[in-house]
């Protein structure tokens, strides 16, 4: 017997629960018992606090990524002395191994 999970896929999920949401929004202005200005009003004011959440969100990833980028460049500048004294002591050891068979 086939999996009833099968036949619907994540995406699809998603898209039918973002659309039942807004046909439900869209729903509640048309029926809403406040007037079209208090709608409105209403509906900016929404918009107006969704993008100051938004705009505030982007603040604290490009922080965020500031920082990553940061510290890969501090790792990547550790690791680049770690492999150049490496290959230094790599080179001292194989001068001094070619002496001493000399």
């Amino acid at each position: 017997m086939a999996d009833h999970h099968d036949s619907c896929s994540g995406l699809g999920v998603s898209i039918a629960f973002l659309s039942g949401a807004m046909l439900g929004a869209m729903a509640a202005i048309l029926y809403a018992p406040s007037s079209g200005e208090e709608t409105r009003r209403a509906i900016k004011g929404y918009a107006r606090r969704t993008e100051d959440e938004v705009l505030e969100k982007a603040k604290e990833i490009r922080a965020d990524l500031s920082h990553t980028v940061d510290e890969a460049k501090r790792y990547l500048k550790e690791t680049e002395a770690t492999i150049a004294a490496a290959l230094a002591a790599g080179k001292e050891a194989f001068k001094k191994e070619k002496t001493e068979r000399a």
